[in-house]
């Protein structure tokens, strides 16, 4: 290193971020640690003032190594920090910032104080952000930000928010093109109307009661979890789509004809069935469908999904590809009635994958003779996955329907294998 020149040696050394790394190379020498101006990036670990002994704090500490760099673009911060610590770094560093990622932990189940100003507040400092990362968040109050015209990722994971205030927040961040809202409570009617975003990630934590409203015409890929009432304008680009309520139920799913679709995923333990036939009619050009739904029903009465047709959905979805179906809706194809008098034109053109996951030997005559359609229509199918799970009976019928899968795997022993 002795022989390199100082603007190389500058180079090497502006590419580390790791606050500890950093502090050790400023004790090697001089030279070392006129690079620091140099940094582009510094991260402080979730444990790296655990031992303090001297007296120092680490919002001091953290201010000091900051103010030492000329242009920090990038700043992490896990590690325990004030209000008036942030405010204090963002005041020196606020301008050159385009990556912000604070772990605030200051969510508390009882949460009875506030520091003022907030450490939400003074982010607003950092006005040219291009991308936001907030772990342990309450925002029961609106954020006083400013604008934020160049932040186009916003990240908030593990927080407890209000509807009012995570809509002001959004609002300021005009310009969004990845938002992910994930471990999230306290939020009934969540409102989205950001023109630019194309992914949103949306997690919510508690009963599954929320509502959701998206008004994002650009938007190309939807997660969301831990709504029952669902709609989303304009999805003339939405091309994968998650929906799943794992505490709740799924009532309504608006989302207009989904033209470009190509991956659709569908959870939970109740969904109302018109939620589910209406949003399978609106994916008719799905190439990837992945359905997990247990019960449908209205109520807090869990029922059967009703009968499917087995012709007219693959003559709905005629671009099908890969189908991963579990046990309530395979049940729902495997009626007497949906393979009588099928066409002798009728094929499954696209569909070269399927995973079948089943739970029940019931009505299993039927079962097999769906599995023996998917083999003799979809001419294209390359692969079938059978799953057998936690299926439970003292009765000799599952044992004979397992030796029926077998036997099945058997014969189309290319295509076929059991899991």
């Amino acid at each position: 290193m002795e022989s390199l020149p100082d603007a190389l040696v500058q180079h090497i050394l502006s590419q580390m971020s790791n606050a500890r790394d950093v502090a050790s190379c400023n004790c090697v020498s001089k030279r070392w640690k006129d690079s620091m101006p140099y940094l582009r990036s510094l991260f402080f670990s979730r444990n790296l003032f655990d031992n303090l002994t001297n007296g120092d704090t680490p919002d001091a500490i953290v201010g000091r190594m900051v103010s030492s760099v000329d242009k920090l673009e990038e700043l992490v911060v896990y590690c325990p920090f004030s209000s008036s610590g942030l405010a204090s770094w963002l005041s020196t560093t606020g301008p050159s910032l385009k990556n912000l990622e604070l772990r605030l932990d200051n969510r508390t189940e009882h949460e009875t104080f506030v520091e003022i100003p907030s450490k939400l507040d003074c982010i607003r400092a950092a006005l040219n952000l291009e991308s936001l990362k907030l772990w342990g968040v309450l925002m029961i109050y609106t954020p006083k930000w400013d604008v934020f015209h160049r932040l186009k990722n916003l990240e908030i994971v593990g927080a407890r928010l209000e509807d009012r205030s995570l809509f002001a927040a959004l609002c300021a961040c005009p310009n969004l093109t990845q938002l992910l809202l994930l471990g999230c409570e306290g939020l009934r009617s969540i409102l989205i109307h950001n023109p630019h975003l194309q992914h949103c990630k949306l997690d919510f934590f508690g009963v599954g009661n929320s509502a959701l409203t998206i008004k994002s015409p650009r938007l190309e890929s939807l997660e969301v979890q831990g709504c029952n009432f669902i709609r989303v304008y304009e999805t003339q680009f939405l091309k994968n789509l998650s929906i799943a309520n794992n505490a709740g139920r799924v009532y309504m799913v608006d989302l207009g004809k989904l033209v470009a679709l190509e991956t659709l995923s569908i959870r939970g333990v109740q969904w109302c069935w018109d939620a589910i036939s209406k949003l399978l009619q609106m994916a008719s050009e799905v190439k990837q469908l992945y359905m997990k739904v247990e019960f449908t029903g209205d109520s807090e009465s869990l029922l059967p999904f009703p009968e499917i047709d087995f012709v007219e959905f693959f003559n709905s979805h005629p671009k099908l590809q890969t189908f991963d179906i579990h046990g309530a809706m395979f049940a729902a194809l495997c009626q007497k009635k949906s393979l009588k008098n099928v066409d002798s034109s009728f094929v499954i053109p696209c569909l070269e994958k399927v995973v079948v996951t089943i739970r029940s030997p019931l009505n299993a005559e039927q079962k097999m003779s769906t599995l023996d359609s998917l083999i003799k229509y979809a001419k294209n199918l390359k692969k079938m996955t059978i799953k057998i799970l936690q299926m439970k009976s003292s009765h000799s019928s599952a044992d004979e329907f397992f030796e029926d899968v077998c036997r099945f795997r058997y014969m189309n022993r290319k295509i076929v294998s059991i899991e």
